[in-house]
């Protein structure tokens, strides 16, 4: 879907490169994090996907057609971008906001009114809030209407620069989680942006670590997180990088049937087991009852268990 060959970016004949001879293919329907230390050149990467500058060196081709080749304006009207200040129109209402490429692509208004009816539903929010101005909106809600407003012709790519960067820890972790269940329901070509290692390697399904320019390593969390390529990936994911890999499971994968002898906390089959090793180090227990969504118990969890994973 998207494949960058030997791409390189300069500001001015001379200059040092902000992106050097880099090449990556992101895979249709994945999900791709570029991930590194401030001016490392991610957010420029990104930007050339869309063409909001050229490279300088090197070619992009997204959807099998050369970037280059296409008109600029046309072509990023079938491109959903998501940004960390959202970058919603003040002066136009939410309705007017997430219709604003389809109308620019010439949908008629019932269909417009239909897709922001659906994708209110998509992103949690009530269809209400369509009549209402950004102004009227909390952070958490406008970033919602941003990545409503980026979903809104069902482009087949989906840019992210910082989505949730300017959104406060609680809300962050539950927009990221809600964005994974909609990645889920549909199926998009995703090149988002952090310096955010726990937000890449929850969003990710492979994580570009880039240092001066170039990927240092692409593969997935997993495997990054188990082999680090070189010593800045090993000091860049941590020395809690074992922690950070049991985020990539969850409690079912480790649990063994039959309740807990005794009192025991207890944890959702569907939470990560990094998680469920943080309730029992609060509890000081050794182990937990695994629950459904109703309640009820389906079996337990030891810590020996998470160590094993």
């Amino acid at each position: 879907m998207i494949t960058m060959e030997h791409v390189t970016k300069r500001y001015g004949e001379g200059a040092a490169a902000s992106v050097d001879d880099l090449s990556i293919e992101v895979p249709e329907g994945v999900t791709v994090a570029l991930v590194g230390p401030s001016g490392c050149g991610k957010t420029t990467t990104m930007r050339m996907i869309n063409r909001l500058i050229d490279p300088t060196e090197g070619r992009i081709v997204v959807n099998g057609a050369d970037v280059r080749s296409v008109d600029p304006v046309i072509f990023r009207r079938h491109i959903g971008y998501v940004i960390q200040q959202v970058g919603l129109f003040p002066h136009m209402t939410i309705a007017q906001n997430v219709g604003a490429v389809p109308k620019l692509l010439g949908w008629s208004a019932d269909r417009i009114a239909k897709r922001n009816d659906e994708l209110m539903q998509l992103v949690g929010l009530d269809p209400e809030m369509l009549r209402r101005y950004p102004r009227q909106l909390s952070g958490g809600q406008r970033q919602r209407v941003g990545v409503a407003r980026a979903l809104a012709a069902d482009p087949p790519v989906l840019l992210m620069d910082e989505p949730f960067g300017a959104i406060d820890p609680i809300a962050r972790a539950r927009l990221q989680e809600e964005f994974r269940q909609i990645l889920r329901r549909v199926r998009k070509t995703v090149v988002l942006v952090t310096h955010d290692l726990d937000e890449a390697i929850r969003l990710g399904d492979r994580l570009a670590i880039m240092r001066d320019g170039k990927i240092v390593q692409y593969d997935t969390p997993d495997a990054i997180l188990s082999h680090p390529a070189d010593e800045f990936v090993e000091n860049f994911v941590g020395l809690d990088r074992a922690l950070k890999r049991l985020s990539l499971f969850t409690v079912e994968t480790a649990m063994t049937k039959g309740a807990p002898n005794g009192k025991a906390g207890k944890v959702a089959a569907g939470t990560n087991l990094r998680d469920a090793l943080a309730l029992m180090a609060a509890d000081n227990s050794e182990v937990l009852a695994v629950t459904d969504a109703s309640g009820a118990v389906l079996g337990q969890l030891k810590r020996d268990a998470i160590f094993a994973v």
